[in-house]
């Protein structure tokens, strides 16, 4: 922790709100455009994620939603950038985000490894005010996205299975 005269309070959460906004990441063994599917395609996405339902592919410029079964209501969703099948950049509201948008940024990266036959994914959400509570709340998504993560490495596993 820094030492700034705040009784470390204010560093505290400026250091895990700095922590979330790193990347979070798996590899999985599926190519590099079936792991970017699985994200982009609102179907494959509701399956193991957004169990409310996804409504709308995320593609450049289009307003989708989420739904989430453990946290009841219709999230939207500005789809910042979509270059399959390399990266997705969302841009949703979060409590405590910068005061200036209300929003948070989240980057969801492919890359493919292992001369093709595997895929790292990165997840990373920046824009939280750097407050107590800013850094409560990137570390609430900071969970959800662990969760993401460890569904779609569940998911992958299914993939490998034989038919």
């Amino acid at each position: 922790m820094r030492p700034c005269g705040c009784r470390g309070h204010l560093c505290a959460a400026v250091e895990l709100v700095e922590a979330c906004n790193r990347r979070t990441g798996i590899i999985a063994d599926p190519p590099i455009a079936d792991v970017y599917e699985a994200v982009a395609d609102p179907d494959q996405l509701s399956a193991y994620f957004t169990t409310g339902g996804a409504h709308g592919r995320l593609e450049t410029g289009r307003d989708v939603s989420w739904d989430f079964a453990d946290f009841p209501g219709r999230f939207p969703v500005n789809v910042v950038e979509a270059h399959p099948p390399h990266l997705i950049v969302i841009e949703w509201e979060g409590d405590h985000a910068l005061a200036s948008t209300g929003r948070t940024r989240v980057t969801f990266e492919f890359a493919a490894i292992d001369d093709g036959a595997r895929t790292l994914v990165t997840i990373s959400e920046s824009a939280w005010s750097a407050t107590p509570a800013g850094a409560r709340s990137a570390f609430d998504n900071c969970e959800g996205w662990t969760s993401m993560l460890q569904a779609l490495k569940a998911l992958d596993r299914a993939w490998n299975q034989p038919a």
